[in-house]
């Protein structure tokens, strides 16, 4: 009679569990369900065991958490109209992403229909605000605002105005304004405008437009908003200079910048300079001029 002696450590001892280990490589070992100081010894054999790896190694107590980090890469397709045109380096892509079990889709949201089971529905929005006042004033203030102000095109006894091709605003009694839109963040976000703007007016009072300030000429309100412009830039930078052509000569700390009052361009060896003229007046164009309609 012969009688062998098999190792038996509850599931498995160390050659065999760290024959297994070094086959698999994995990037994450959990050391549990077994007697502490027994799985100490195993943890710091299995630690010098993957010395020099990316190997990690823990053996948490009973109810601690463990954090494993696992990187995976998704891709999303385009497909309908967003595929039809090959984007340029660089260039945006605006859609809607569609998640169908682990496959990713971006499609226009006219698309949506078509390759979906979902459908889309318009919300059209009207409101009535209280208003008084002359519909010039309106119109005026909003042309201070907004770069596209269009007087409706449907033959109605009723003035309305149609702003960024989203909102209509309609003088519908002699007490309050009513404007539609269908409803949208960007839609709603010029209606929220609109709104407040006519509320101010009534806050204000009644005033009358002044013909000589209304009927001011692109050249005039040109001016105006270089001035606005330089004044600015004076108060970020310092010694500021204007040369022709509506260009700013602008020196800061021995280093000097060309800046191009018409396009935004800027020349200037001093790259960090450059940015800085580059996104102050950036600003500055959005807060002087009015929003323009590709904003929207």
């Amino acid at each position: 009679m012969q009688v062998h002696y098999i190792s038996f450590s509850a599931h498995a001892d160390f050659p065999q569990t760290s024959t297994f280990l070094d086959e698999l490589r994995p990037p994450n070992i959990i050391l549990v369900h077994g007697e502490a100081n027994e799985m100490s010894r195993l943890k710091q054999r299995l630690i010098s065991q993957f010395d020099g790896t990316n190997t990690k190694v823990v053996s948490p107590k009973n109810c601690q958490s463990v954090e494993m980090y696992f990187s995976s890469e998704k891709m999303a397709k385009t497909i309908g109209r967003l595929a039809e045109k090959v984007p340029e380096v660089g260039e945006s892509c605006s859609g809607l992403l569609v998640k169908k079990g682990f496959t990713y889709q971006i499609m226009a949201p006219e698309d949506l229909r078509v390759y979906t089971q979902l459908s889309t529905a318009n919300i059209t929005q009207r409101i009535a605000v209280p208003y008084s006042g002359s519909f010039e004033v309106i119109r005026y203030r909003l042309k201070q605002i907004y770069e596209s102000v269009e007087s409706s095109t449907e033959e109605s006894d009723v003035p309305a105005l149609i702003v960024h091709e989203r909102v209509t605003v309609c003088l519908d009694s002699e007490s309050y304004v009513t404007l539609q839109w269908s409803s949208d963040p960007i839609s709603d976000m010029v209606s929220d405008s609109v709104v407040a703007m006519i509320l101010n007016i009534g806050r204000e009072g009644p005033k009358v437009v002044p013909v000589e300030e209304a009927v001011k000429t692109k050249e005039e309100t040109e001016r105006i908003a270089q001035k606005v412009v330089y004044s600015l830039m004076v108060s970020l930078f310092g010694d500021v200079k204007v040369a022709e052509e509506g260009k700013f000569v602008i020196s800061v700390d021995g280093d000097v910048a060309h800046l191009d009052g018409r396009t935004g361009d800027v020349e200037c060896e001093n790259a960090t300079l450059k940015e800085r003229i580059k996104t102050a007046f950036h600003r500055i164009q959005g807060a002087v001029r009015p929003i323009p309609l590709s904003a929207s």
